[in-house]
């Protein structure tokens, strides 16, 4: 697991302006980590992880876009059925709320077949702990109860 910048830009709603940006963000060599794109009616708005933040911040820059930094957790997420679902429960048990996720799945062989997923919690550092340093969710020691012999 490790903490990234995402950069969030609102777009009004018409043919050709997502084009424009990922058109600039090309000529300055950006590579994503995730990408996610989100209709919010007359405009919408487009989060994405790049692998270059100043040249990300840069190339939005020379196109007159504005866009928000954030800092999100990118985490590898079991290839298993309901590895992204296990994840979420985790982090409730421990009463985080994850303000918003997506998940990424092609990272040029660096997962091990699950995908990332980036999420933003109200609380990075306590997340980080839960989930562990390396990505892999640490496990609550289940409670067992003493049998007593009669």
């Amino acid at each position: 697991m490790q903490t990234a910048k995402q950069l969030s830009v609102s777009l009004v709603n018409k043919p050709g302006r997502l084009a424009d940006v990922l058109v600039a963000l090309n000529k300055q060599k950006v590579n994503f980590k995730a990408l996610s794109v989100m209709d919010t009616g007359q405009r919408g708005t487009i989060r994405f992880v790049p692998d270059d933040c100043d040249a990300a911040k840069s190339a939005l820059e020379k196109i007159n876009v504005g866009y928000e930094p954030t800092d999100v957790l990118l985490v590898e997420i079991s290839p298993q059925t309901g590895g992204f679902q296990k994840l979420c429960e985790r982090l409730a048990e421990e009463h985080l709320s994850i303000d918003y996720a997506y998940c990424s799945y092609d990272h040029g062989g660096k997962t091990k077949g699950g995908g990332m997923a980036v999420i933003k919690v109200n609380d990075r550092n306590k997340a980080k702990r839960i989930l562990g340093g390396n990505g892999s969710m640490r496990k609550k020691m289940p409670f067992r109860r003493m049998m007593l012999a009669r």
